[in-house]
């Protein structure tokens, strides 16, 4: 369920989503499980992303399609 959600979040965004964004999104979820899924829809190239600064944790997504 967190994952679809995650994922409709994205793809309706026009620009990258920060994971803040999305914890602020799913505000009942543990961190570490959005970070699970978000990871895992990565591997699944569902969704991209990129490590931004050196915490951990700080990485924007967006849709597979955006920005081709």
């Amino acid at each position: 369920k967190e994952a679809e959600t995650i994922l409709k979040f994205i793809e309706s965004s026009s620009e990258p989503v920060e994971t803040r964004e999305i914890e602020d999104k799913l505000k009942n979820v543990s961190r570490s499980k959005i970070l699970y899924r978000l990871n895992q829809l990565r591997a699944e190239g569902m969704i991209k992303g990129k490590s931004i600064g050196a915490g951990k944790g700080n990485w924007i997504w967006w849709s597979k399609e955006a920005f081709t």
